[in-house]
């Protein structure tokens, strides 16, 4: 039976009666895409000191709005609905909490139940030059199935009509990850999501930082959550861009119709939607099969990522549309931003030259 305890005038959770109770420190990594947040969780997930959820990226609490939840409410959800799915293999040692949605820092009025329930919840925050992060963004929906454009700049030309819901893709799950133009208001995000839940709880990540070096930002992500220095020396760069070689296959494999989810749905997925209280449906051999063989043919299909070519124009059109934006979070963070509006690599190793 799954209950609560109360500790120091904190409310920390069990899931059984014989379980230790969880720690009340909490952290999230709330983005934003494509900004290192893969490279960051992987820090996390492999200190001793730290539980990471079993799926990285929950998007519980920008899925769910529980701000209209009473205290004992807002408890029993997250008990249920998020610690037992997300958590189950909690040790019970007093192991930081940890997960990576960046969805969150899109949805900063939504991670006050956070503040709830784990007073003392911290956020790292990956920022990029947007000039790398949109197309790379692009390139990851292509992907997972979300975009079937595969040209950046049209795609970048069709935000208007997606936000007037046309030329949604059937396998999109959520097409505000189509909005392109918002996605790269790094400025304007960030500046919301600190004034929710505070300056002091929120450490920036700067992906040019992570890329140079990497030990230096893991150092400081430690000391700012809390956690002892465990001499890691592994820093090698995670989730490396890819192709396919058919369109039509990814998305049936990654976002399959939902006649077929059961069948076709990868391992995170049915994390996220699967019954706890019961069977999904069919038998855990089958499905052992059945995710065996999907992988076998995920991996016939990948191939290597197309470079990323962006019209000139587009370019410029990017640069004068976040213009503001960039020298707004800027000022935020006290860091000269300004090589952002230049060509991304290219006009950074022209200065360099």
């Amino acid at each position: 039976m799954s209950g609560m305890l109360l500790i120091s005038g904190r409310v920390s959770f069990i899931y059984h009666r014989d379980m230790a109770p969880l720690t009340d420190r909490f952290v999230a990594i709330v983005g934003a895409p494509r900004c290192g947040t893969t490279s960051l969780s992987d820090f996390l997930r492999q200190h001793r000191d730290v539980s990471f959820s079993a799926v990285k990226e929950p998007h519980f609490f920008s899925q769910f709005d529980l701000n209209s939840c009473s205290d004992s409410q807002l408890r029993e959800r997250i008990e249920t609905d998020y610690l037992a799915r997300y958590f189950p293999d909690y040790p019970g040692n007093g192991a930081v909490l940890a997960e990576a949605s960046v969805s969150y820092l899109y949805r900063p009025e939504q991670m006050l139940p956070i503040l709830r329930m784990w007073p003392e919840a911290k956020f790292i925050i990956a920022i990029r030059d947007p000039m790398e992060l949109l197309p790379s963004v692009h390139r990851r929906l292509l992907y997972i199935g979300d975009e079937v454009i595969t040209d950046f700049s049209r795609a970048w030309s069709l935000v208007r009509e997606r936000r007037q819901g046309r030329n949604i893709p059937r396998s999109c799950v959520d097409p505000r990850w189509l909005y392109y133009d918002e996605i790269g208001r790094l400025g304007k995000h960030v500046e919301e999501f600190i004034s929710v839940v505070g300056r002091e709880r929120c450490l920036i990540a700067v992906f040019d930082d992570l890329a140079a070096d990497p030990s230096a930002v893991y150092r400081s992500v430690l000391e700012f959550v809390g956690l002892p220095d465990d001499d890691r020396q592994d820093f090698a760069p995670q989730r490396a861009s890819r192709g396919y070689k058919s369109g039509r296959l990814q998305r049936l494999l990654k976002r399959p119709p939902k006649a077929m989810r059961s069948y076709f749905a990868g391992e995170q997925y049915r994390q996220r939607v699967k019954s706890l209280d019961r069977p999904d449906g069919i038998s855990s051999r089958v499905a052992t099969a059945i995710l065996a063989a999907r992988k076998r043919v995920l991996r016939w299909n990948i191939t290597d990522a197309p470079p990323i070519v962006v019209e000139e124009a587009v370019r410029k059109n990017i640069r004068e549309f976040l213009k503001d934006d960039v020298e707004r979070l800027s000022r935020l963070i006290g860091r000269d931003l300004s090589h952002w509006l230049g060509n991304g690599r290219r006009a950074k190793q022209e200065r360099a030259a």
